[in-house]
């Protein structure tokens, strides 16, 4: 049988490249403070060791040779990525360790917090308070991640996906290794420090609100980057970094579609004012189920309103006099700790370990 041809990538898109004067403008804007006057100098200086790293594309400034372990060990590979390769690998085997505690990753996935410009905190905190003192109660660990800091704590970034995975799913790398890039001032980025926390975890509980009919921004940028996990290369030097005629080649010629977060738990809250929960919940289950993660049956998932039809102005006091979503809360994360207890002690769901005719 003769091999396939390795497709040809497709380009002809608008080239983004900035002139060095528009360049330099985007790089002032943060020093618009008065307080800065004093420094224009310094900063010019810095504006131009910026354009020569922007306009070199300096991504990685910091790499070594790979070393043993890689397809290619003469690689010049970026230290940050290794780093994050590193803390992922310690966390996988923390989390193998049968002598570790239950520990499940809270997802608190509403932007709003009262030390932003809502000025008050989320519902979505308070239910997941619940399910946090629930899970406690039942001998878990819990490792809260805040997604609210997006926008309340400075240099906290999510950057987009960039779809590595549609050129090819070897170019898509694991972790990421799309970020961060230092010539186009993509640093930064919050994955590098998240993607251990799900490695860690036994078990994942999102909680969420639904903003138009879909997850939160800051949710869903979280989701994207966790495309990495869903098949995703961990060897960035057998594509030369982001060749993508390689990686097409390697995707042609068998890929095995590694899922680097399989067997871990989940449960998800959803709830909203008016429209959406349960489409949200649903999308956000069938994203989890795709990766690999177990459900904790039927009591893990759940999709309330709060406040049906009601004014934003109320909805605390409404969530107040509904302690039936409270309770709710604390079963999803109850059931959530016993799936992990049965998925540790290595009781599996039907048809686990059946080989799947379809990889995506």
């Amino acid at each position: 049988m003769s091999r396939e041809p390795t497709p040809t990538p497709r380009t002809g898109q608008p080239d983004p490249k900035l002139t060095r004067e528009e360049f330099e403008r985007r790089y002032r804007i943060p020093f618009v403070d008065p307080a800065f006057d004093a420094h224009r100098d310094a900063i010019d200086q810095l504006a131009a060791v910026a354009w020569e790293a922007y306009d070199e594309g300096r991504k990685a400034p910091h790499t070594h040779p790979a070393g043993p372990g890689f397809q290619d060990p003469t690689y010049d590979l970026s230290d940050e990525w290794r780093d994050a390769r590193d803390a992922i690998r310690a966390a996988e085997a923390r989390q193998r360790d049968p002598a570790t505690p239950d520990r499940i990753l809270l997802v608190c996935a509403s932007p709003r917090s009262e030390h932003t410009c809502p000025g008050e905190m989320s519902k979505t905190w308070r239910l997941m308070e619940a399910a946090r003192d629930a899970a406690t109660r039942a001998g878990a660990e819990c490792d809260v991640l805040e997604l609210d800091r997006l926008a309340s704590e400075y240099g906290r970034i999510i950057h987009p996906c960039k779809a590595c995975v549609s050129t090819a799913m070897p170019l898509c790398h694991w972790p990421c290794s799309c970020y961060p890039n230092h010539g186009l001032g993509q640093h930064h980025d919050w994955m590098n420090a998240i993607y251990p926390r799900w490695a860690e975890a036994h078990g994942v509980m999102i909680v969420t609100p639904v903003h138009w009919n879909q997850a939160t921004s800051p949710l869903k940028l979280m989701m994207d980057r966790l495309v990495c996990a869903d098949g995703g290369n961990p060897d960035p030097t057998s594509t030369a970094g982001k060749d993508p005629e390689r990686a097409k080649r390697i995707e042609l010629d068998g890929w095995d579609y590694p899922q680097h977060l399989a067997g871990r738990a989940f449960a998800v809250l959803v709830h909203g004012d008016s429209e959406g929960t349960q489409q949200v919940r649903h999308a956000l289950a069938d994203w989890l189920r795709g990766m690999g993660l177990v459900d904790a049956g039927a009591l893990s998932q759940v999709d309330r309103y709060i406040g049906y039809y009601a004014p934003y102005a109320t909805s605390h006091a409404a969530l107040d006099d509904d302690e039936a979503m409270f309770e709710e809360s604390r079963n999803a994360a109850r059931a959530l700790v016993e799936r992990i207890r049965q998925l540790r002690t290595g009781q599996r769901e039907a048809g686990d370990g059946l080989e799947q005719p379809r990889q995506k």
